[in-house]
């Protein structure tokens, strides 16, 4: 299981280091893509094959799910990691979720999601007050 939460930098040709905790679970190859909340989700292959399967089984009637499965696949590209550990994020992701240097990593059970640390700070301090609230609302789901 991918979790916490680790500060990092890119550097000036888009490279970040991914935690080696990270590595181990994900493996060497990796699907970034857009994420929500003006994030990167990373993943694994195998857990990429289950959301693609997922995605796959949409109705392309709905142009709800057509935009969504768009969203998803026209912002994805396969990932290496170097020997250091370090993946290329591309520049069109690297955008969207407007990463420039500093950046937060953290893990999301599946999927790793790359933050701009401003982001990530301001949907922090607008997510603390709300937590105890949804909580009582994730009841229902049995949580």
């Amino acid at each position: 299981m991918l979790m916490g939460e680790y500060l990092h930098t890119i550097d000036a040709k888009g490279r970040l280091i991914l935690p080696a905790k990270f590595r181990a679970e994900l493996g060497d190859r990796l699907i970034a893509t857009k994420g929500l909340d003006t994030c990167v989700f990373v993943y694994g292959l195998e857990e990429w094959a289950i959301l693609e399967n997922k995605l796959k089984q949409l109705p392309l009637a709905k142009p709800e799910a057509r935009a969504f499965v768009r969203f998803f696949f026209a912002g994805a590209a396969e990932l290496e990691c170097d020997k250091q550990g370090r993946i290329l994020l591309p520049n069109n992701l690297r955008e969207y979720a407007q990463l420039d240097k500093d950046v937060v990593v953290i893990g999301v059970s599946n999927r790793v999601e790359i933050w701009s640390k401003k982001i990530w700070d301001d949907y922090n301090d607008q997510l603390g007050p709300t937590v105890a609230q949804m909580a009582e609302e994730l009841v229902d789901l049995g949580i």
